[in-house]
């Protein structure tokens, strides 16, 4: 099915930011209008950039910064965050199943979908994991980059895999059909994961570790671990996680791109921005305003029909095949 109409840029599709974050840290901050936010502290991801853009969905993650107690109420607060200052304004649209997504992408709203960016405050607790479900939560990073009572972070020393609990909650997150995200994850774990779970699963926003050697990016066997269950990977536009040579730009992410399609991923390419959630910008991406310039930087390498799927059509596609009714 196509989501836009005949001469339109194709729109974007973005699975990760951390709007919510800088949110909690400072609620007088604005995500509708970038020009209420004057600075120190900036959104990258606003309403008024996204619609620039030409974005149809963007994914909000619950983050709880390593600075911050990581608890159930702090994950309540980010929730109705969310609700008061994105999903109530006319421009927005919460998405929890399938309907709700055909309805943004039919009245051309931006469909906000909110995720849970590691499970530290569920506390291992069934009834805290279904609130936040019940709360919109459909994508669950089991961590971030250090280890919790469900499994170890990429840049924890002992390089774990899950724990006991962990796996008890791959199989509650199942049966609740909440997607399950590896970012973050030890290789470990994630081949933990891919073995304990049938249901495809989503690298929100990691790129290719073959084209950049960091250890948030995934390898090849990883990558086509994804590729063969139909998941899906999103590039992300962390500068040291698109080169190592430094200062990034758009074009940097062609590379990544080019690798991971030629290990059969054209159609698992999403994108995960992590904007808001990076002090330093690939030149040609400071905000979701500038998308237009990836999308002409990919255009521009494989075509309008490919850049139409990269940029969103393969994440709408996975949306509607893997979301709740």
């Amino acid at each position: 099915m196509n989501d836009r109409y005949p001469g339109e840029e194709p729109r974007i599709a973005d699975f990760h930011c951390d709007v919510l974050s800088k949110l909690l840290a400072d609620p007088r901050l604005d995500p509708i209008d970038s020009a209420n936010n004057p600075g120190p502290v900036t959104l990258d991801a606003t309403l008024d950039r996204q619609r620039a853009g030409g974005y149809m969905l963007q994914a909000y993650a619950i983050y709880l910064t390593e600075s911050k107690h990581k608890t159930m109420d702090a994950v309540l607060r980010s929730a109705d965050l969310f609700e008061q200052k994105i999903a109530s304004h006319p421009g927005y649209a919460k998405v929890r199943g399938r309907r709700d997504l055909e309805r943004a992408l039919q009245e051309g709203k931006i469909a906000a979908l909110l995720t849970l960016e590691g499970a530290d405050a569920l506390q291992g607790d069934w009834a805290l994991l279904r609130t936040a479900f019940a709360l919109g939560v459909r994508v669950l990073g089991l961590t971030w980059n250090y280890a919790n009572w469900a499994a170890d972070g990429v840049l924890e020393p002992r390089q774990g895999g899950l724990t006991a609990k962990g796996r008890e909650l791959v199989d509650a997150a199942r049966d609740l059909g909440l997607l399950l995200d590896v970012s973050h994850l030890t290789d470990a774990g994630f081949w933990e994961l891919v073995e304990r779970t049938e249901r495809p699963l989503i690298a929100s926003h990691s790129n290719s570790r073959r084209i950049c050697p960091h250890p948030r990016n995934l390898t090849d066997d990883q990558l086509r671990a994804l590729i063969a269950m139909d998941g899906r990977i999103g590039l992300t536009y962390v500068p040291y996680f698109i080169t190592d040579r430094g200062q990034a730009a758009a074009s940097d992410l062609l590379p990544h791109i080019e690798h991971i399609c030629s290990l059969g991923g054209e159609d698992q390419l999403m994108l995960g921005s992590d904007f808001d959630g990076i002090e330093q910008h690939p030149a040609g991406l400071r905000h979701a305003g500038e998308a237009g310039q990836l999308r002409q930087e990919v255009e521009r390498a494989y075509g309008a029909a490919f850049a139409e799927k990269l940029l969103g059509g393969n994440a709408i596609r996975f949306l509607r095949q893997n979301l709740p009714e």
